[in-house]
C-alpha cells in the first residue's frame, strides 16, 4: 500500500443503519461494510430479530440509512423465520412505500446449510451469484445465523480436530472478508454463548473486549468457539438479557401478582477505532429499538 493508494481510499466506510439512533450511536453509525460484525448472545437475546431487521433495512437507499441492496441469509439451525420476516417487510413497506418494494422478501435470498464444509461451498456459489448480477438490487449484506451451530458436533476436542477447526475458522473468515472487500458488503454472523468458569481477567489472562466478564440471565458466559474465532471477526456485539420479577397490584386481586420483566442490553465489546458502548433496548414489532436513559 503506497501513500498514493491511500489517497484513493474512501474517507469513510458505508454503514447499514439499524434504524435506531441509540443503537447506531453505539456502532459509530451502524453495521460497517467491508468487515465482519458478530452478534453474540444466548437464545432469545434478539440476535435473529436484528438480523432479519437488517435484511429489510438494507434495501433502503443510503440516504435513509440503507445500502440500496439485497441480502443473502444463511441459516444453520431450526427453521427460518419467514413469518417474522414477512411481518417486518410489510411494516417497512408501509413506512417507506416509495423506497421498499411491495414484496421486500423478493430481495432476500435464503439458504440453509448444515456443516462448515457446505458453508465454504455455498460461499463460493455466492461469489459467482453476485458476480453474475442476477438480482434486482446488488447484494450488499450477507448474514450467517449462526456460525457456532456448524461446529457443535462436527469436531472433537483432540489436538488434530482442534487444529482442523481453527483452519476452518480462518478459511471461512478469509472467504467472507474477501467477499466483503470485493463487493463492498456488510457481513453479519451470529454466535452463541457458553458458561464461563474462571477468573475475571478472561481466558488464560487474555481478554478480548472491554468487559471483564459477560453476564446474561444471571450466568457468566463467554462467546462460543473461543479465541481462534474471535481473531477472525472485526467487531463483536454482545446482546444480554436479564429477567426481573416485579410485583403488580391488580384491582380486586387478594394479593400482589408477581410478573417477570425482561431487560435487554446492547454492548459493543470491540470494533476498529471505537470505544466500548452500551444501551438498553426492547424488541418491538418493528425490531430492536434502543431505550434512552
Amino acid at each position: 500500500m503506497t501513500p498514493q493508494n491511500l489517497m484513493l481510499l474512501p474517507l469513510s466506510t458505508p454503514k447499514l443503519s439499524i434504524g435506531c439512533p441509540i443503537l447506531d450511536h453505539c456502532l459509530g453509525g451502524g453495521i460497517p461494510c467491508n468487515s465482519i460484525t458478530e452478534l453474540v448472545g444466548e437464545s432469545g437475546s434478539g440476535k435473529t430479530q436484528l438480523c432479519l431487521q437488517l435484511t429489510v433495512r438494507a434495501q433502503l437507499p443510503p440516504s435513509h440509512g440503507g445500502l440500496g441492496g439485497s441480502s443473502i441469509y444463511i441459516f444453520t439451525e431450526f427453521s427460518f423465520s419467514f413469518r417474522r420476516l414477512q411481518q417486518l417487510g410489510n411494516l417497512y413497506h408501509a413506512s417507506y412505500p416509495n423506497l421498499i418494494g411491495l414484496e421486500p422478501l423478493e430481495d432476500i435470498y435464503v439458504r440453509g446449510v448444515h456443516d462448515a464444509e457446505e458453508l465454504i461451498n455455498v460461499l463460493g456459489d455466492i461469489e459467482a451469484f453476485i458476480a453474475i448480477d442476477h438480482t434486482r438490487l446488488p447484494v450488499k449484506l450477507i448474514v450467517i445465523d449462526s456460525i457456532a451451530a456448524l461446529f457443535r458436533s462436527q469436531y472433537q476436542t483432540t489436538p488434530a480436530d482442534l487444529k482442523r477447526r481453527s483452519e476452518m475458522f480462518f478459511n471461512i473468515s478469509a472467504t467472507l472478508k474477501g467477499l466483503a472487500n470485493k463487493f463492498g458488503l456488510a457481513v453479519v454472523v451470529t454466535n452463541q454463548v457458553v458458561d464461563f468458569i474462571g477468573p475475571h481477567d478472561g481466558v488464560n489472562g487474555v481478554r478480548l473486549g472491554n468487559l471483564e466478564s459477560l453476564n446474561t440471565s444471571g450466568r457468566r458466559v463467554s462467546p462460543a468457539l473461543g479465541l481462534a474465532w474471535a481473531h477472525c471477526i472485526n467487531s463483536r456485539v454482545f446482546l444480554a438479557r436479564h429477567e426481573q420479577s416485579i410485583g403488580v397490584n391488580i384491582r380486586n386481586a387478594p394479593s400482589t401478582t408477581i410478573c417477570s420483566q425482561t431487560h435487554r442490553t446492547f454492548h459493543l465489546l470491540f470494533a476498529p477505532h471505537l470505544a466500548y458502548a452500551s444501551a438498553e433496548f426492547v424488541i418491538r414489532k418493528e425490531g430492536l429499538v434502543g431505550v434512552s436513559g
